[in-house]
């Protein structure tokens, strides 16, 4: 199944809230095309284009703390965690704050903070197929992701898969990465991948998180 802009207004607005809500409780996942304001993409994709021309991006590994891990036959990514510090970025994190509002009164998860990176895919990179939180430890509940890429052309690759959270083997939509695009899914329950990208791969990769912390530390760590 290839995504289809079967949702396209604007996250912002409650129309999209509302139907990203009843998709999560229905499948447990959501894809929508143009969600994302083009402008708003636009100064995002360059602000991570210019990170990645600078060496500002990491490496992302696998695992937190002391099991992180750098494992580029799993995952080949390079990152660099949002923190306001420009205007696109403020938007676009006030924008998931509005829907965090809204997860939080529909479904009543108890999200207390949302956290995102971007992602650069240079060619030939991918990510294997993985749950983003192991059951039982749910820190992480909903994971979004929203693509940069303008004009993705159709041989590029770099397609998001989603799997059955009930049948891993299979595949329940395939998410082209292309500008607009917004993803979210239950972190604990639904496999996903990224295919290998022909060509350099942009996108903003988030978690909607519970308050697991105690002894005022922050669970889990970044």
């Amino acid at each position: 199944m290839i995504a289809s802009p079967a949702h396209s207004s604007p996250i912002f607005e409650p129309a999209a809230h509302t139907a990203l809500v009843e998709a999560l409780v229905e499948q447990g996942w959501y894809v929508g095309a143009n969600v994302i304001d083009p402008a708003l993409c636009h100064a995002l994709h360059g602000e991570l284009l210019h990170m990645a021309e600078h060496d500002v991006l990491s490496e992302a590994g696998i695992g937190r703390g002391q099991q992180h891990l750098l494992r580029k036959d799993i995952r080949g990514d390079a990152i660099h965690w949002l923190d306001r510090e420009s205007e696109a970025q403020r938007r676009y994190l006030n924008a998931m704050s509005e829907l965090q509002h809204s997860l939080n009164q529909a479904l009543f998860l108890g999200l207390f903070e949302y956290e995102a990176h971007f992602a650069h895919y240079p060619s030939g990179a991918f990510y294997q197929r993985h749950l983003d939180s192991f059951r039982g430890r749910a820190n992480r509940v909903i994971s979004t992701v929203s693509y940069l890429n303008p004009n993705w052309p159709t041989d590029g690759g770099g397609e998001m898969i989603i799997y059955h959270p009930d049948s891993p083997e299979q595949e329940v939509a395939r998410v082209v990465p292309e500008a607009g695009t917004f993803a979210c899914f239950l972190s604990e329950t639904i496999p996903h991948e990224v295919l290998p990208t022909q060509q350099p791969r942009a996108s903003i990769a988030g978690w909607f998180r519970r308050n697991a912390s105690m002894g005022g530390v922050l669970d889990p760590a970044r």
